[in-house]
């Protein structure tokens, strides 16, 4: 029974860099199955290859900022040193 245990989290572990790159593709709008095998073969390199990749699913932009937020003001420190 112990060998299964041990034989299922060496699976696991092994595993691993191919579904974190598959989910990491599948979150970005890309096919999971063909990253997946991909990364049997260049396991590092495909995952470092998926996270410069720009993303393609319109639903992850990002959070819209509050109004109050987008129309702020950039201040530099001369606008800074100016309140004082």
């Amino acid at each position: 029974m112990p060998e299964i245990l041990v034989g299922s989290l060496v699976l696991c572990l092994l595993l691993s860099p191919q579904l974190l790159a598959g989910f990491l593709a599948k979150r970005t709008g890309r096919n999971f199955w063909f990253w997946f095998f991909i990364s049997f073969i260049i396991p590092i390199i495909s995952l470092i290859i998926l996270i410069f990749l720009d993303d393609k699913n319109p639903h992850t932009k990002g959070y819209k900022l509050a109004d109050h937020v987008s129309n702020k003001k950039d201040f530099n420190s001369i606008d800074l040193l100016e309140r004082r």
